[in-house]
């Protein structure tokens, strides 16, 4: 994967992107709609589409929500969403409707989605990630909402703009630093501070066993060595 942005366009038919059975991935805008296709979706699922969908899992952070409004009729309301994978190994960008119709404050509720490494990542700089989301005309929408694995951005007024705040350290050169705990007095640039870390990073102590073998691909692990020196770093 290349440090280029990733780009999908989705479209919300109607104005309402539903997911009748759960969490759905939504449509590309290139997706067929002849009743031959439309068929074809009713057969059972094989084993490859079963582990294709499991390998989706939300994006690491969603960076600013965008809504564009066309100019000329029809007139449709373009969501762009920009955020950030764990790593540079995401690929296919989304966003899916995680309920039926608008919130009860009357908001698109959508979750920025992508589809996740095989495997344990080494730590790379973070991947840019691109998703569009076209909403047809008469949509009973007031704003949007999106949502990452560690984070929510808000677009209160359409059209409009709004941003995540804040940045994460993605620990693509912390191997062979010194971890430094919150409270710590320890600093320069050979220093990583455990508040500059996402929250759910999990730090492995020289002496410190693994209670469990779960993954998550938005989990950073970093190992420590003697001294609190990194000697690994990756995302689950």
């Amino acid at each position: 994967m290349n440090a280029k942005t990733q780009l999908v366009f989705l479209i919300a038919v109607g104005g309402l992107w539903l997911a009748p059975h759960g969490l759905a991935l939504g449509q590309s805008a290139s997706a067929e709609t002849s009743k031959g296709a439309a068929a074809s979706s009713t057969e059972p699922p094989t084993n490859e589409q079963e582990a294709a969908d499991e390998a989706v899992k939300p994006l690491f952070k969603v960076s600013s929500v965008e809504l564009m409004r066309s100019r000329h009729a029809p007139e449709l309301d373009i969501v762009r969403v920009r955020g950030l994978s764990s790593t540079e190994n995401w690929s296919d960008p989304q966003l899916v409707a995680i309920s039926r119709g608008p919130s009860a404050d009357g908001m698109l509720d959508l979750l920025f989605v992508a589809r996740a490494p095989d495997d344990a990542s080494n730590a790379t700089k973070f991947g840019p990630m691109e998703a569009i989301f076209v909403i047809e005309p008469g949509h009973p929408y007031k704003g949007i909402r999106v949502r990452s694995a560690t984070n929510t951005v808000k677009l209160a007024q359409l059209p409009g703009y709004a941003e995540a705040q804040g940045r994460e350290v993605d620990c693509s050169g912390c191997v062979g630093k010194t971890y430094v705990p919150k409270g710590g007095s320890a600093g320069g640039k050979d220093a990583v501070r455990e508040e500059d870390l996402p929250a759910s990073t999990r730090v492995l102590h020289e002496n410190d066993g693994i209670r469990t073998l779960d993954t998550d691909p938005n989990r950073l692990t970093l190992i420590l060595g003697p001294n609190d020196r990194i000697v690994q770093a990756f995302w689950d």
